[in-house]
């Protein structure tokens, strides 16, 4: 059992997907089922909030047994589950993805773009998919070999990406995706919202690109003051960077056990590994968090 929380009553749990409710080998946890059933037996609504694309975030949502929203792209895209419909999308500045995805192939990356195209059965775009031996070679190729069926090629893309297009990333080693990150934040001062991370499931490091002010944490808030949640009343648990930002504005902040050094420096408290039942120790800080805020109203004195 972890210490109780000092904060006060969660009514809202956020959910990261990858090494948080999953483990190394990207399969929901024993753990993760259990703490989401004890939370929401305890009248708490838990979603999640990912990088991965909606289409991603569907199974996991399913084998959790989660209904509400899903906050996908680091935030760029929320939609509902039960219909598909989408609650929210980020837009790009006029005129400033051409740029971007200008300087990412000058750079001699390859972009992918996302589109809110799930009904019409693709999620993204691209400029050319690769054949089987190149797929063996690198973790950017691997992810177009294995989601070709959801991509849309468009050699051109740099020149005229989707109007409906909401987010997007290049992929390459640690070091060109942190210099392209920092290229494209001086290129692009405060129109951007940049994140370089290490892909959870392919041999290579993601630099996540979305319009200015778009976070987990956006989409999140977005949808807690339509429920009539405020900030202290959310917990939110993730593990790496495209975290921090809802980390830090939740009331209580829960770093995992695995998590980054610069994640876990701004958490109220960090739990066990995914591997170790963390998510355990997550629903443990929450229930504290209810019998305290009872405990509390059974000593305040009649008016």
């Amino acid at each position: 059992m972890v210490d109780a929380s000092p904060h006060g009553r969660i009514k809202l749990v956020v959910l990261d997907i990858d090494g948080t409710v999953t483990d190394t080998r990207h399969q929901v946890t024993e753990a993760a089922r259990r703490a989401v059933e004890q939370m929401q037996a305890a009248g708490v609504r838990v979603m999640l909030a990912t990088g991965r694309r909606y289409r991603d975030s569907l199974p996991i949502a399913r084998q959790l047994a989660l209904t509400e929203p899903l906050v996908t792209a680091s935030g760029g895209l929320v939609k509902r589950p039960a219909d598909h419909a989408t609650l929210h999308r980020a837009e790009f500045a006029a005129g400033v993805l051409e740029q971007v995805l200008a300087t990412i192939v000058a750079a001699g990356h390859e972009p992918v773009v996302y589109t809110d195209s799930f009904a019409a059965g693709y999620d993204f775009h691209c400029r050319g998919l690769p054949d089987e031996q190149l797929a063996r070679g690198s973790g950017f190729a691997e992810y177009l070999e294995r989601n070709r069926s959801l991509a849309r090629v468009a050699p051109d893309l740099h020149l005229r990406p989707p109007a409906e297009s909401f987010a997007g990333f290049a992929m390459g080693g640690e070091q060109a995706m942190k210099q392209l990150e920092a290229d494209l934040d001086r290129r692009f001062p405060g129109q951007l919202s940049l994140h370089t991370i290490r892909s959870p499931r392919y041999s290579d490091w993601l630099c996540e690109i979305a319009p200015a002010g778009v976070t987990k944490w956006t989409g999140v808030i977005r949808l807690a003051e339509a429920w009539g949640f405020g900030p202290a009343e959310i917990c939110a648990v993730g593990d790496d960077v495209n975290d921090l930002p809802m980390v830090r504005g939740a009331g209580l902040g829960i770093a995992m056990g695995n998590g980054r050094p610069e994640l876990q420096r701004v958490a109220d408290r960090v739990v066990r590994s995914h591997d170790a039942g963390g998510m355990l120790d997550v629903a443990d800080l929450v229930l504290a968090s209810l019998a305290q805020t009872a405990s509390s109203s059974d000593e305040d004195p009649p008016v």
